[in-house]
C-alpha cells in the first residue's frame, strides 16, 4: 500500500469500529432509505488535497427468505485525480434485522492498480464462515474459518457501532472489537473519550461523542490509537468527522449530506 491512497483509509477508518457491548433503547438509530455522504480529504500542515468521497446507504431486502438490511458503501478518486492515483471501492453486507450480525459481505476495491475481491458467508447453523478472497498478488482461494461469536465485517459493523449506549462508560474506559478483515480475525479495541464540541473544515459546529481505535501497524499506519472519530451526540449517532494519522500528515473525512435520517441532526449548533 502506497502513501498516496488516501481514500482508501477514510473508508476503513469510518468502517474499522464494532463491538457487542450496550446498545441504546431506540435501537436501531437508522431507517431504510438513511443516505450519508463525506469529502475525504488529506492534511499535511497547511496543505489540504480533496481526495475523494465516501457514500453509505442502507435498505431493507430479503437475504435467503428472511428480512434484513442492506448496507452499500461506495468511495471514489474525485475523476481529475484518477490519472494520479484511481481509487474505486465498493462493500455491501447483507445482516440480520435483530443484531446487525452479518449473512454475507461482498468486498470489490480497485485502488492504484491494486484489486481485491473478498466475499464472507456467514454460516450460523454450522458456526463456519465461507470466504473467497483474492487480489492482484494472491490467485483465487476458498476457505474455511470458525464463526465466533460477535463478528462483524467492516460495513455491518460501522452500523452497529452506531447504537453503542456510551452513557455506561467512563473516560478512557476501553471497549472490545472483534473483526474479519481480509479473511482474518482481529481482536482490537476502542476507547472512550468523553463528549466534544468540534467544528468541521467547512465551519459546522456539532456537539459530539469522541473515541479513538487502536490500529494494525502497517506501511502506513504506525499502530497503536492513531484512530480518532466524533459521532453526533444526539439519537443518529452519525460519524462528523474521522481523523487517521499516517507517516506523513493524516486523513480526514467529514460528513458532508445526510438524507432520510431517523432522527433530526440535533447535534448540529446552528448560528
Amino acid at each position: 500500500m502506497k502513501n498516496k491512497l488516501i481514500l482508501a483509509i477514510i473508508f476503513f477508518s469510518l468502517t474499522s469500529i464494532v463491538s457487542a457491548q450496550n446498545i441504546v433503547d431506540q435501537f436501531p438509530v437508522f431507517k431504510s432509505g438513511e443516505k450519508i455522504t463525506y469529502k475525504a480529504v488529506y492534511n499535511w500542515g497547511i496543505i489540504w488535497i480533496n481526495a475523494g468521497f465516501v457514500e453509505f446507504n442502507v435498505n431493507e431486502t430479503k437475504y435467503k427468505d428472511q428480512e434484513v438490511y442492506h448496507f452499500n458503501s461506495f468511495g471514489s478518486s474525485i475523476p481529475s485525480y484518477d490519472w494520479l492515483f484511481k481509487v474505486r471501492d465498493y462493500f455491501q453486507s447483507y445482516a440480520k434485522k435483530d443484531d446487525l450480525t452479518p449473512f454475507y459481505f461482498d468486498r470489490n476495491t480497485y485502488e492504484g492498480g491494486f484489486r481485491v475481491h473478498n466475499r464472507f458467508t456467514f454460516d450460523y447453523n454450522t458456526e463456519s464462515i465461507y470466504s473467497k478472497t483474492k487480489n492482484t498478488d494472491t490467485p483465487y482461494k476458498e476457505d474455511t474459518i470458525n464463526l465466533e461469536q460477535n463478528i462483524y465485517d467492516v460495513v455491518s459493523g460501522v452500523y452497529y457501532v452506531r447504537n453503542l449506549d456510551f452513557t455506561s462508560y467512563q473516560i478512557n474506559d476501553t471497549i472490545p472489537i472483534k473483526m474479519i478483515i481480509d479473511n482474518e480475525i482481529f481482536d482490537l479495541y476502542l476507547r472512550y473519550l468523553g463528549r466534544e464540541t468540534i467544528k468541521t473544515h467547512d465551519k459546522r459546529t456539532f456537539k459530539t461523542i469522541k473515541f479513538s481505535a487502536l490500529l494494525i501497524e502497517g506501511t502506513i499506519f504506525s499502530g497503536g490509537e492513531d484512530l480518532f472519530v466524533w459521532v453526533s451526540d444526539d439519537l443518529n449517532r452519525i460519524p462528523i468527522l474521522v481523523e487517521a494519522k499516517i507517516r506523513i500528515g493524516s486523513v480526514k473525512a467529514t460528513l458532508n449530506t445526510t438524507e432520510n435520517l431517523k432522527f433530526p441532526l440535533s447535534s448540529e449548533i446552528k448560528k
